[in-house]
Formats: structure tokens, C-alpha cells, sequence
């Protein structure tokens, strides 16, 4: 199984968006798109947060302009609703602001006893496509998570810090309340 490479390796570069899709084949700037790692964008209660019936709303911002890959954001996604289902079952919405469009490329180099004769090093190195990633820009929400009451309140907060390591940036928590 092949290891993905560390954060650093993406998320702090300066990236032209890289997302050309289409269902046309000639149109297309990427031929193999890698599939899409995040099941679900919505979770925990729709109708109580339509209706308007949870007075806080917390937000987990990014503080710099950074890519975040898409399994950075599934496996936070993951421990946030796992948590919250435990500690609040119900009585919360979640949702996962933003989308992984951005297409990642990598050159791979050969390594070992004669793998210098196959590399071509940097020469018209454009890179395989090996993943997708959200290109999130400074004070963009990342997740919102609605909720009312000091204990689901509380809960909320001790899941975002939980979530903080798991993602490649500097983020804060946004608490927004209804007057």
C-alpha cells in the first residue's frame, strides 16, 4: 500500500486551481479524476436548523490561506459526528463547508539500485493525479455546527479542539448567537 505524503507537502503551497472536469473527453484538462473521499455534507438534525429552532451556531475558521485534502477533512468529519452522536444525539446540525475540487498531482521518483537509468527527473514533469483537496482561504468556515443549550454548547466546543490536529492549518472557533 502506497503512504500519502505529509500535509506540508500541499496544504501551504501556492496552487492555480486545477479542477477541469467535463463530460466532453476533449474538453477535459484532467483524465482521471480521483474519486471523491467525503460521503456525506450534511448531518444531525435538518428540520430543527430550517425551522430556526437552535439559537448558537460555532464555526470552525481557518486563520491562513492553505489546502486541506480531502481525507484531512473526512477523518474530522468522521470524529465530529461519531462525538456528537455519542455526547448530544439530535439536538445539533453539522455541516462541511467546503468542497474538495482542487486536483493533486505528483511527480514520483524512482528510488533504489538502478532506478537512476528510468527517471527523467523534472524534465516535462507534470505529475499523476493522486488525490483531491479544498483550496480554503483565510477566515473561510470550514465546518458549522448549529446547536442550542450550554451542554450541547459546551460539547460542540470540546469536539472543534478535539478536530484542530487533524487539520493542516491554524484554525478558531466561531460562536455566533441569535438575540
Amino acid at each position: 500500500m502506497a503512504t500519502l505524503r505529509k500535509a506540508g507537502a500541499y496544504s501551504k503551497k501556492y496552487a492555480r486551481p486545477y479542477t477541469r472536469v467535463s463530460k466532453q473527453r476533449t474538453k477535459n484538462f484532467i483524465k482521471a479524476a480521483p474519486p471523491q473521499k467525503i460521503s456525506k455534507y450534511n448531518m444531525g438534525n435538518r428540520q430543527l436548523y430550517d425551522q430556526g429552532k437552535f439559537d448558537t451556531t460555532m464555526k470552525l475558521v481557518s486563520e491562513i490561506k492553505v489546502q486541506i485534502r480531502d481525507n484531512a477533512l473526512e477523518a474530522a468529519r468522521q470524529t465530529i459526528s461519531r462525538e456528537l452522536d455519542i455526547s448530544i444525539p439530535n439536538q445539533y446540525y453539522f455541516e462541511v463547508k467546503v468542497h474538495p475540487h482542487h486536483i493533486i498531482r505528483e511527480n514520483k521518483m524512482l528510488t533504489g539500485a538502478g532506478a537512476d537509468r528510468m527517471q527523467t527527473g523534472m524534465t516535462k514533469s507534470f505529475g499523476k493525479t493522486i488525490g483531491r483537496a479544498a483550496m480554503v482561504d483565510p477566515n473561510q468556515t470550514i465546518y458549522l455546527i448549529a446547536t442550542s443549550g450550554d451542554k450541547q454548547i459546551k460539547a460542540v466546543r470540546v469536539v472543534l479542539e478535539k478536530i484542530k490536529a487533524k487539520l493542516p492549518c491554524k484554525t478558531k472557533i466561531v460562536v455566533e448567537k441569535k438575540s
